[in-house]
């Protein structure tokens, strides 16, 4: 059933009740009514006004008087102006219009209602001030958007925090403070404890716990909810025995209650992640072909044991420190070449040359070369390759078989000229 909205209520004996007003009072009246009341004549021009606020008597409203009301609000307004005094010749009562009137510090809005006050067609209209009401529908504006700021703020830190809880590799169980049950558990601790999560959440945190560590376990929380913290301890869960824990509490309130925040952690480390670089440097180590590592000057910093036995030196620390032309290169002219290729290219491949061992003893070789300049350290890597046997296989192939113009050209930089004319 639909309630019908109260009807407005008038004067029963205004005659009576009223009696004659005098002049004095009924203007008293008409001025307390509202914030501006005008006397307009029957052809619609402004004969008298009050005005109850210094602010419009500064914004010119008293020099309304003697001009007709239409002239004094702003284009948008004129008909609103026109409908107030139709509706106060009418028959019904009229209605409140939000007018707007132009000022020096822009549209000034007054709601007004029009009432007819005799036979010779005076009007009287009343108007209220809006600009403490839109002043209030501002603040009522600002705070809804500080709100939904706040609100956005709130469901982000939420967000965040679920994020931050669900990924954490350290277990984290929510225990209340009160009533030492569960409200929330992350999947780190459901993994740790060995449980579904069905069985947690909602349960008396200390009855997860084996029997023997359940009055310790309590005397923990207890002292973190009088001091705001306590000791870590061992800890076994009835759903995961034989399997030691560390836990951890700290108390911290949300919503006027306490709650405990209380970590799991295993005590078996987790095995040690493998670092690639130093991977990288045992497979170096361990390589059959020979590594130098050099600063920008061809001095050596470090060697792999391939190159230690290519150049029979007992360690590394017969090697570092010397000229990597000792080892490597035709005396005067190879090491220049490298160096000059290196600085205007970067890289070297498959360069022959001479590898000399401790006991002054040569053999062919080849180096490939890469020289990382920038970075805090300069440095340069050679890997060396034995060539000796590679030339003493095609030296008793070209016994057994006649050479072409291409397999000796191929001999070029690689055997001595002396060994190029016997082939030919």
């Amino acid at each position: 059933m639909q309630v019908a909205s109260p009807a407005t209520v008038a004067f029963k004996r205004p005659s009576e009740t009223l009696g004659s007003l005098a002049p004095d009072v009924a203007a008293k009246i008409l001025a307390a009514a509202g914030d501006v009341a005008i006397v307009i004549d029957a052809n619609g021009v402004i004969r008298d006004m009050a005005l109850a606020d210094a602010e419009l008597v500064a914004d010119g409203f008293a020099d309304w008087i003697n001009r007709p009301w239409a002239e004094t609000v702003m284009p948008d307004s004129k008909h609103k102006v026109d409908e107030l005094l139709k509706d106060a010749r009418g028959q019904d009562d009229g209605r409140w219009r939000e007018v707007n009137h132009a000022t020096s510090r822009g549209a000034l809005p007054i709601r007004y209602r029009a009432i007819d006050a005799g036979a010779d067609g005076r009007i009287i209209a009343v108007g209220r001030d809006l600009r403490p009401t839109a002043t209030l529908q501002q603040r009522l504006l600002q705070a809804q958007q500080a709100m939904e700021r706040d609100y956005l703020r709130l469901r982000h830190a939420e967000l965040r925090y679920r994020h931050l809880f669900q990924t954490a590799t350290e277990g984290v169980v929510i225990v209340d403070a009160g009533s030492r049950r569960v409200l929330d558990v992350n999947p780190a601790a459901l993994r740790l404890i060995g449980d579904d999560g069905d069985g947690v959440v909602g349960q008396i945190f200390t009855g997860l716990l084996e029997a023997p560590i359940r009055d310790a376990v309590t005397s923990l929380l207890a002292s973190v909810q009088a001091g705001g913290r306590g000791d870590s301890m061992r800890v076994r869960f009835l759903s995961s025995p034989g399997r030691d824990l560390t836990l951890g509490a700290s108390l911290f309130r949300q919503d006027r209650n306490a709650q405990f925040l209380v970590r799991l952690t295993s005590q078996v480390a987790p095995p040690p992640v493998a670092d690639p670089r130093l991977r990288l440097l045992d497979v170096l180590d361990r390589m059959p072909d020979a590594f130098v590592l050099t600063t920008d000057d061809l001095v050596v910093t470090a060697c792999n044991a391939a190159f230690l036995d290519l150049v029979q030196l007992g360690g590394t620390e017969q090697a570092n420190g010397q000229p990597l032309s000792r080892f490597l290169g035709r005396p005067g002219v190879d090491s220049s070449l490298m160096a000059a290729q290196l600085r205007e290219h970067g890289v070297i491949r498959n360069f022959s040359t001479v590898l000399r061992t401790s006991l002054d003893t040569e053999e062919e070789a080849e180096v490939s070369a890469v020289a990382v300049l920038d970075g805090g350290a300069p440095c340069i890597g050679f890997n060396i390759r034995p060539m000796g046997r590679r030339m003493r296989d095609r030296s008793e192939l070209g016994r057994s078989l006649p050479r072409s113009v291409e397999q000796l050209t191929e001999l070029v930089g690689r055997v001595s000229l002396k060994e190029i004319v016997r082939e030919t």
